[in-house]
């Protein structure tokens, strides 16, 4: 591997992968378009896709599902980029108008799933819809809008983790991601005469975990035994593998203060204790103890 690499290349050593010029936009007519934007959009397009499907296993009318799913999408990109602002203040107080600037990417995934829950809640009570049948439905497309939309991270030279010299180290030119990422860790192994950080690939790891997660979800969805179960899944799954890659490889997203950057964690557990008790109480009851 070079000691020097092209602003536009990406690497993995010990895999023997060097990637050259992968870039971050495309134009079409002379308009730039972010590969990021669109890598995400086909991950929410796919979603719907797949939770459309799923409505007829859950006994969801497929039509509200397409119905809700403008507003889902809207209002979590909306909260995804509150969320991301939030906690990475620093980069836009002396830019605000920045903060509009989705396309450069900044979507916090919590944020958008806080939104998305919330703005669901306001949906089925219109449609007059079983909330909890309804979120079981909308997570198939949830987590498989994550597997595809980590990748738009990858173009984006973004949420990577710490310096590793693991089988999967990832090399990215300094000058292609943002200098408030790179940590004191990650700085102290640049070699001499290089200008490439060597890092976690992030991405990588919560694509592949988010994966497992749909598979299992898959194979466990027609043995549910009561509307709320898939919801709880995936929260319990998606809460363990993010806190699991928190610890692991210190994600570089948003915040990276002690405390701060298990916020999501704290966040997903509180948000799954309710369900834990009514699965407890379901499990119960279904084996005639109560």
């Amino acid at each position: 591997m070079p000691e020097m690499m092209q602003s536009m290349d990406i690497a993995f050593p010990h895999l023997g992968i060097y990637l050259h010029h992968v870039p971050k936009t495309f134009s079409i007519f002379g308009f730039p378009i972010a590969f990021y934007g669109v890598i995400i959009g086909c991950g929410m397009l796919l979603g719907v896709f797949l939770a459309a499907r799923m409505a007829k296993v859950m006994g969801v009318q497929e039509d509200h599902v397409w119905d809700a799913a403008l507003w889902l999408i809207v209002c979590s990109v909306i909260g995804a980029r509150l969320y991301y602002v939030a906690f990475s203040w620093d980069l836009y107080r002396e830019d605000p108008i920045s903060i509009l600037y989705i396309r450069n990417g900044g979507l916090a995934i919590y944020g958008g799933v806080i939104a998305g829950f919330t703005t669901l809640a306001v949906y089925v009570k219109i449609k007059k819809e079983n909330y909890f049948r309804f979120a079981d439905t909308l997570v198939f497309g949830l987590v498989c809008g994550q597997i595809i939309g980590r990748w738009g991270n990858f173009t984006n030279r973004e949420a990577f983790g710490d310096y590793t010299n693991s089988l999967f180290a990832m090399r990215l030119p300094m000058d292609m991601v943002r200098q408030n990422e790179i940590t004191a860790k990650i700085a102290a192994h640049i070699a001499a005469g290089s200008n490439y950080i060597q890092v976690h690939p992030t991405f990588l790891y919560e694509s592949l975990w988010n994966l497992m997660l749909l598979c299992l979800m898959l194979l466990y969805v027609r043995h549910r035994k009561f509307d709320g179960e898939m919801m709880l899944f995936y929260l319990g799954g998606y809460g363990i593998g993010r806190f699991s890659l928190s610890s692991f490889a210190q994600i570089s997203f948003a915040c990276r203060e002690p405390g701060l950057r298990y916020l999501s964690f704290w966040v997903f557990l509180f948000l799954s204790v309710p369900y834990w008790q009514i699965s407890i109480y379901e499990g119960k009851r279904s084996l005639n103890i109560l």
